[in-house]
């Protein structure tokens, strides 16, 4: 079962997992999260594109190191079979991606996300994929298909989600999130990703930690 704990302090775990009538909301508010699949555009946000997804712009937040909220730990079983803790991970850098397979958007960034992730791999830069959708034979043949080099998890049962909308409002798949050294959220991308917006953010997050100077 893949879950994400939020041990910060005065952050409270959703109340989904403990109480029935929370249980109603969130599929609810799971199903709008599966409706906002988002389709990159470059101005005029919030129309209805031709395929039938809400269309997204791509908007991009980030946040100072004071004002960043978490930390994020993300556990669950990917589709290979691999156990995940992102606790584990000796990462500079955490990249998480909402995704599913039939999600247009998805598809259009899938190359450029598995190029970067290669790319950064080098720097201690980790991915990670969070399917909000598909069972395991779908899932992985999108991964065959773009050759994407880092796992996913599954998350049909949106707990995943729903404690990271309790950091970091996701609001539309696919959404991609950057998670600075100490846990934190620094960035987040509603929508399609750009490659370059990705490798921009991911490398400031990487020069926060580097050293500045000579100590004098």
């Amino acid at each position: 079962m893949s879950m994400v704990r939020a041990p910060w302090r005065g952050v409270k775990t959703p109340g989904v997992l403990r109480r029935a009538p929370a249980m109603v909301a969130f599929c609810a508010g799971l199903a709008v999260l599966l409706a906002g699949c988002a389709t990159a555009a470059p101005s005029g946000a919030g129309q209805v594109a031709d395929q039938g997804f809400v269309s997204g712009d791509g908007s991009v937040r980030t946040w100072d190191p004071g004002d960043r909220d978490g930390p994020v730990r993300v556990t669950g079983t990917a589709f290979d079979g691999q156990e995940i803790d992102t606790d584990d991970w000796d990462a500079e850098v955490l990249v998480l991606n909402t995704w599913y397979a039939a999600c247009p958007p998805c598809r259009a960034e899938a190359p450029d996300l598995a190029a970067v992730a290669e790319q950064l791999e080098p720097d201690g830069v980790r991915f990670l994929g969070i399917n909000t959708e598909d069972e395991a034979p779908t899932a992985q043949a999108f991964e065959r298909t773009f050759t994407v080099p880092y796992p996913s998890i599954g998350d049909r049962s949106g707990r995943v989600v729903a404690e990271l909308n309790g950091v970091v409002p996701l609001q539309a798949v696919p959404t991609t999130v950057v998670v600075d050294k100490d846990g934190m959220v620094a960035a987040r991308v509603i929508g399609q990703i750009e490659r370059s917006t990705l490798e921009s953010l991911v490398e400031d997050v990487l020069a926060e930690e580097e050293p500045t100077g000579d100590g004098s």
